[in-house]
């Protein structure tokens, strides 16, 4: 849980640097790019290449491309068409795509999970249930497609390193992941990418920070957490990035905020955490 809560701050602050600095300024397919190349330089003077299972080098592409690359590409998109809050409203959703997706690649149904991430969702929607620009329902498409792509990896990495169990040093084998998303990006920005690149060294900053960082060490530390936590939790902490995106995106860029209903949101948000723990304690004992 540690892990999650550490890149939960560390993501606070992508939100508004992607909202305030390079949507609309820079091209959003170099954006992606460069931010995933910068994140693959972190990783891939650990790969061992000779130890890393081909079939397990392809399975991390894979999830690297859906969770990274094509979820990039739906979410630099969205602040094209929404304001930062607008999209942390729409993010809402993930937990409960993330309790399904994990339940159905299982087997199973596990109602209390599903209950505790609606619960999340609930208080997330509290926070910013706000007016709403004229292109919210193409802004909420492709948020949603944002959302899915992002459960679908967090969830798929999560069950492949289940399945795998301590075998496999993910600090060694993680540049995979990264490869995969990179496949993506070059794909797309050759093919759509436009002529809009970073001119101020402010720009480059941000997506130098976004790309090393939030990137390079974030969806390591992120992913590496989801495996040591249940799936009912894992939903829970994606939508804690919802108010904690929102009080940086007030404390710096002044933005306005409902802070009653900050308060009333991020307090159900920890019940529903809470009410998460105690079960899993239960059942344990």
């Amino acid at each position: 849980m540690h892990l999650l809560l550490l890149v939960t701050l560390l993501w606070a602050f992508s939100f508004s640097l992607i909202g305030v600095y390079l949507a609309g300024q820079v091209d959003s397919y170099f954006s992606v790019l460069t931010r995933i190349v910068l994140a693959a330089l972190v990783f891939l003077p650990f790969i061992k290449w000779r130890q890393v299972q081909p079939k397990l080098a392809l399975q991390l592409m894979a999830i690297g491309a859906i969770q990274l690359g094509l979820m990039y590409v739906f979410y630099y998109h969205s602040f094209l068409l929404l304001t930062v809050p607008e999209v942390l409203i729409f993010t809402i959703f993930t937990p409960i795509y993330i309790t399904l997706i994990y339940d159905l690649l299982k087997g199973r149904f596990s109602p209390y999970f599903l209950f505790t991430a609606v619960l999340a969702v609930i208080g997330a929607a509290i926070i910013r249930y706000d007016a709403i620009t004229d292109d919210y329902l193409l802004g909420f498409a492709v948020v949603q497609g944002a959302n899915l792509c992002f459960a679908i990896g967090q969830v798929g990495y999560k069950v492949l390193m289940e399945n795998h169990g301590e075998a496999v040093n993910q600090r060694s084998t993680f540049g995979f992941f990264y490869l995969g998303a990179l496949a993506v990006a070059l794909l797309l920005w050759a093919v759509k990418g436009g002529e809009q690149y970073p001119t101020t060294l402010t720009q480059w900053g941000v997506l130098v920070w976004l790309g090393a960082v939030a990137s390079g060490l974030g969806y390591f530390l992120w992913n590496r957490g989801a495996t040591m936590v249940s799936s009912g939790q894992l939903a829970v902490m994606n939508n804690l990035l919802i108010p904690a995106g929102l009080i940086v995106n007030l404390l710096i860029w002044n933005r306005q905020a409902d802070l009653t209903a900050l308060a009333i949101g991020g307090g159900i948000i920890v019940l529903s955490m809470v009410l998460n723990q105690r079960w899993l304690q239960q059942r344990t004992q």
